[in-house]
């Protein structure tokens, strides 16, 4: 039998695999798992264990941002509209949502 705890999550956890490699996205806040006016602006973590990630990923997602003001930050050099497959799996929740990195170099 499955415990309650695992049927119904205390805070928003998801196991992803992207590109062959697996890790974990979670929230602290577990307003995100009942109230939908909590995903204006929150914060998520991703963590893979691999070796290439010494720590923990603090992402900020801002599912009311424009796509104009997303264009202000880019670098002048960056690939047009490529990005990680990370943020492209959690816009495929949060459609047209920013990701912000939050000085951590964008991986996977």
């Amino acid at each position: 039998q499955v415990s309650p705890g695992l049927r119904t999550p205390r805070l928003p956890v998801w196991l992803c695999s992207i590109a062959g490699r697996h890790g974990v996205l979670f929230g602290t806040d577990s307003r995100l798992l009942s109230d939908w006016k909590s995903e204006r602006t929150f914060h998520l973590y991703f963590y893979s264990g691999q070796q290439e990630q010494t720590q923990t990923a603090h992402l900020t997602i801002d599912t009311h941002s424009h796509h104009w003001e997303e264009a202000q930050r880019e670098e002048p050099c960056s690939p047009g509209k490529r990005r990680p497959a990370l943020e492209m799996a959690i816009r495929t929740k949060w459609a047209g949502a920013t990701v912000s990195w939050n000085g951590t170099d964008p991986f996977f």
